[in-house]
């Protein structure tokens, strides 16, 4: 090894090695990370005696401060229920109406149905519960089933085409793939549903076709959709009249629904949610669409 020497530049000493002219400085640690290293090693051992630490081989070092995090967690939750429960059995004893008619027990179900929506049933019907395609807007538009708490409670419970026993089915019937109606006959009843809920278009339809499409809607349609095209609750069956589609209100999806049918699914809570939870979304919902109101 060379000897070292005194760089020129800087005037440290040189460790003696030398790399294609480049020596190397004899620059020692600073003290301010020994002191570094020693703390934050004491600090370690300290911490593995007091806190869980090692494993062993019927279970682990618990520490001589005894702590358990899954106990605190433990106490956490059954704070948080004994807190709830104050309000739980009042949403499980009292009606929808008196509920309703509680401001502090709306409070209380604004804040925790947002959570319930948001976890559950947001990534269908939207944050907002405003919809999508395929999937109907709870926020303002007429609820197929009813809007009736205990329908709403319901149809949460059991689901639409699900697989609870229970479930409420619904189903918009192929027309044109199963080869009920003719081509020229679904274009009538495609013209004469757009009609209903956009009237301006009357003006520019041929009214023989709209005659057709009447004709052929209230033989295949209204036994569902009702003589009015306003819906019925009592088959699920959306109201035609009003600018709220599930699955679009363009010439071009309602065709597809004629043509194609149309059977959406809703899973069942049932089993998912408590009951005391069905009954805070229901009341969740309800609030949303009072508020569009």
């Amino acid at each position: 090894m060379a000897v070292g020497e005194r760089d020129k530049i800087s005037g440290q000493m040189t460790t003696g090695h030398e790399w294609n002219g480049i020596k190397e400085l004899n620059t020692p640690v600073p003290r301010p990370v020994y002191f570094f290293l020693i703390t934050m090693g004491g600090f370690a051992i300290l911490w593995t005696v007091l806190m869980p630490s090692w494993p062993g081989i019927n279970g682990y070092f618990r520490g001589l401060l005894g702590a358990d995090q899954q106990a605190a967690v433990i106490q956490s939750v059954e704070a948080a229920q004994l807190e709830r429960a104050s309000w739980t059995s009042r949403i499980d004893s009292e009606d929808f109406a008196a509920i309703q008619a509680d401001e502090e027990l709306m409070t209380i179900v604004r804040q925790t149905g947002a959570a319930l929506f948001g976890d559950n049933c947001a990534g269908c019907h939207g944050a907002r519960a405003q919809g999508g395609p395929g999937f109907p807007n709870l926020a303002a538009a007429p609820i197929m089933w009813g809007d009736d708490p205990e329908i709403v409670a319901e149809t949460i419970r059991v689901g639409i085409n699900a697989t609870s026993a229970e479930t409420r089915f619904a189903q918009m019937l192929a027309f044109g793939r199963d080869q009920m109606l003719e081509r020229a006959d679904i274009d009538a009843v495609v013209a004469y549903v757009e009609t209903l809920s956009k009237p301006d278009l009357v003006a520019t339809t041929d009214p023989a076709v709209l005659a057709r499409g009447a004709e052929l809607f209230a033989t295949n349609c209204a036994g569902c959709h009702g003589e009015n095209a306003q819906g019925m609750t009592d088959t699920g069956a959306p109201n035609l009249t009003d600018g709220y589609w599930t699955y679009g209100g363009d010439h071009a999806s309602i065709r597809h629904s004629v043509y194609n049918g149309r059977t959406g699914t809703m899973p069942s809570w049932e089993g998912r949610l408590s009951p005391t939870e069905i009954k805070l979304l229901t009341l969740y919902v309800l609030d949303l669409r009072a508020a569009q109101q």
